[in-house]
């Protein structure tokens, strides 16, 4: 597997100040100590083949999720770290601000109920004793486990056809389906998309 580029300066400082956990001189020095090295979004990779779905099957990327022209930092940008102390109310604001933002973020309608593979994390949703039926897939390692969801268009519900006992949580996976707008609310996360998937399989970038 190739070795990940930085997924983004602005998520990593938005995930250190919403986990808020360690104690710092300053909001700039909490930033700088605590931001996680979450590791950036998978790239896709040419179409898989046997996908079983009518039509051509596109591999598409995590930021061809996002609208063009949205900013999911632009309250982050608005914030002075220099000039703020800790437990400022203009940052918890701020940030409080950005989460309603951010769990509502916007969709792209181009890529709406085309048939697409995108590489992924597994954040399942349930644990049964049949196996998963329902689960997450988040962009980089981590994501709404380990750090703060990101926003919800760069989370996708999917929902299988059968429950699987194959993977588990954090495991790389290629999904196949069809893509939908269907905001799901779950205690893991608020995801913008469903994926109704008709292939799941272990991710790798071999061609």
């Amino acid at each position: 597997m190739k070795k990940p580029r930085r997924f983004g300066l602005g998520l990593c400082i938005l995930s250190g100040l919403l986990a808020g956990q360690v104690m710092a001189q300053s909001l700039r020095d909490t930033v700088r100590e605590t931001v996680p090295q979450v590791q950036p979004a998978l790239s896709a990779g040419p179409a898989p083949q046997g996908a079983g779905l009518p039509g051509p099957t596109r591999s598409i990327g995590w930021e061809q999720l996002i609208p063009a022209g949205w900013d999911p930092y632009k309250d982050l940008k608005a914030l002075n770290l220099d000039g703020l102390k800790d437990n400022d109310p203009k940052a918890e604001e701020a940030l409080k601000k950005m989460r309603q933002m951010w769990d509502n973020a916007p969709i792209n309608p181009m890529i709406l109920g085309q048939s697409v593979r995108l590489p992924g994390f597994m954040v399942p949703l349930e644990d049964l004793p049949e196996g998963t039926k329902e689960f997450l897939l988040v962009p980089y390692f981590g994501a709404c486990v380990h750090s703060p969801p990101p926003p919800a268009n760069q989370i996708v519900h999917v929902v299988l056809d059968k429950p699987t006992k194959r993977f588990r949580l954090m495991d790389t996976l290629w999904v196949t389906g069809a893509l939908s707008a269907t905001k799901t609310d779950s205690h893991m996360g608020v995801a913008s998309y469903r994926l109704d998937a008709k292939l799941v399989a272990p991710f790798s970038e071999k061609k």
